[in-house]
């Protein structure tokens, strides 16, 4: 499958066959491609705990939401999770990693005055900028930048994949054992679809010319019909959804599954539960 209909036929898969065991190497490749994600400073704090279900120890399947407030059923049915985390350590020896990009031929060209620059002004710089940089999302984007190359990788092997957030997760950080530097960014379902990937359509995005412009922010940036002709072909445009017979796929899942009409709706007072306090540490679940 060609890149452009990867990234037309992606879309969140949230329903995935719990029977249907992820190949292991399949996952690599996901990790594969995520580690090989631009970095700032190539500082790569993207980092990843994947939790298979039939081989993870019962405490860790126990600590996996039982949903979210808008449908996380495909928790309890993934055979994958891929748990996305931010490792902030890494950004404190980020001169190491700059010095690395030195001997790689990524930056200068005199290797002796190349790594005496970092020492005395780069590597300085980024130390009395580095908390501005943590709150500026720089480093949450880059780690985007990886989990989507992942995704993508993912979908090209035919898998299904949904990204949700987990606000609370502090018995699924004591379960996997996650140290204080690190913070949980996204929480990823992967399997097969049990779904049609080109049954639910393309899901509704704003007109181009409203998200994007051209040299200043209220010149809408022209969209060539001829290259919206050429992207359809490729299969990156795709029908928008949701197509004729979605309601029925729909109703039929929703059978399959037992599940509520609206979806997270099956699992009673689950926001409530989401903020009950946890027993253990006396926090928020």
């Amino acid at each position: 499958m060609e890149l452009k209909e990867v990234i037309g036929r992606r879309r969140s898969m949230r329903f995935l066959r719990p029977y249907k065991p992820v190949e292991r190497e399949k996952i690599q490749k996901m990790l594969e491609a995520a580690r090989l994600a631009s970095f700032w400073g190539n500082v790569q704090a993207l980092r990843a705990v994947v939790i298979e279900r039939a081989t993870a120890p019962p405490k860790v399947v126990a600590a996996l939401p039982a949903g979210t407030a808008i449908g996380g059923f495909q928790f309890r049915m993934a055979p994958v999770v891929i748990v996305w985390t931010l490792d902030w350590s890494l950004l404190s020896v980020q001169g190491n990693r700059l010095h690395e990009l030195v001997d790689a031929g990524a930056l200068g060209v005199d290797l002796e005055k190349s790594h005496n620059y970092l020492d005395s002004t780069l590597i300085p710089f980024f130390s009395a900028a580095m908390d501005g940089i943590k709150q500026g999302g720089i480093t949450e984007l880059d780690c985007g930048q990886g989990i989507a190359q992942a995704t993508l990788v993912a979908y090209e092997e035919g898998l299904g994949t949904c990204l949700l957030g987990c606000p609370n997760d502090r018995k699924l950080r004591r379960a996997l054992g996650l140290p204080d530097h690190v913070k949980v960014l996204v929480l990823q379902t992967v399997g097969y679809p049990a779904e049609d990937p080109e049954g639910g359509g393309q899901r509704p995005r704003l007109p181009f010319e409203e998200r994007f412009s051209l040299n200043s922010w209220d010149n809408p940036f022209p969209r060539d019909p001829a290259v919206v002709k050429e992207l359809e072909a490729a299969r990156m445009l795709c029908r928008p959804a949701p197509l004729p017979y979605r309601r029925e796929e729909l109703g039929f899942l929703q059978h399959q599954y037992g599940l509520a009409e609206v979806f997270g709706d099956e699992v009673p007072n689950i926001i409530q539960e989401m903020m009950t306090p946890d027993t253990e540490s006396g926090e928020a679940k």
